[in-house]
């Protein structure tokens, strides 16, 4: 699959992690995995145990000025990301080379789409206490987070990066269509979603929904869109209501 995903150009992950077993992981599920069998991307590990110092391949060394816990050796890890860098462009805009951290940006759908873009990217997967700055430093490495919270390692926060990432990518779900009303996609949290039956524990489908006039259908959706943003995640209703000069106090009825 690798040789046939070289010749295609499809986008790519390769991933920088002790643990490679961990992939493809939920990844090679679903349409997910079933786009990776088909060649729409391509997915690489790259062990870092391998890259290791002297005969027990130690990947890490006690923290500097003292502390608790172990961190990830540059030497070790840069040889690690020389090996990643194989074939892709020295440009970070068309090959971001992410570390997967509590304290790097929080992950959002546009950033989503701008990897997407992308021709691939690199992702490191930090154990331990973390990684030694200045191989950061040295390889412009964007710091990316999923959430306030601290994981045993990057694993997981990969997978969900790459999941959120691939998923735009053409031809992955099938319908393109779906991506662009989904949660964030205009800065919005989704609307409600119904299907049959129609009436289920004495709580019926709005009726509207089942009233087949579209341009209504779409006026009541960006309503509740926008009822719930408000109420769920306020941060984001102010920054839409900058966005597009409105009022954040103002409540619209259909």
């Amino acid at each position: 699959m690798e040789e046939s995903a070289e010749k295609q150009g499809v986008w790519r992950a390769k991933i920088v992690t002790l643990f490679p077993e961990a992939f493809p992981g939920v990844l090679g599920l679903s349409l997910t995995g079933k786009a990776l069998h088909d060649g729409i991307w391509a997915l690489d590990t790259i062990d870092l145990r391998p890259f290791g110092i002297g005969r027990h391949r130690n990947v890490d060394d006690t923290p500097a000025g003292g502390g608790a816990g172990m961190v990830l050796r540059p030497d070790v890890v840069a040889a690690a990301l020389d090996r990643a860098a194989e074939g892709t462009p020295e440009d970070r805009a068309k090959w971001p080379v992410i570390y997967l951290s509590p304290r790097g940006r929080p992950f959002t759908q546009a950033m989503a789409r701008r990897f997407a873009g992308a021709e691939g990217m690199t992702l490191l997967c930090g154990r331990f206490e973390g990684v030694d700055e200045r191989v950061l430093e040295e390889y412009a490495v964007e710091e990316v987070s999923i959430g306030d919270f601290v994981l045993t390692g990057g694993e997981l926060a990969a997978q969900v990066l790459i999941d959120a990432t691939v998923r735009l990518i053409p031809r992955v779900l099938g319908n393109q269509a779906s991506t662009e009303e989904e949660s964030f996609s205009d800065g919005l949290l989704e609307h409600p979603q119904y299907t049959r039956p129609a009436l289920w524990q004495g709580r019926a489908i709005p009726e509207i929904l089942q009233s087949g006039h579209h341009a209504k259908i779409e006026a009541w959706k960006r309503v509740q869109a926008e009822r719930l943003t408000k109420e769920r995640r306020p941060d984001l209703w102010r920054a839409w209501c900058a966005q597009h000069n409105r009022d954040p106090d103002e409540d619209r009825e259909l």
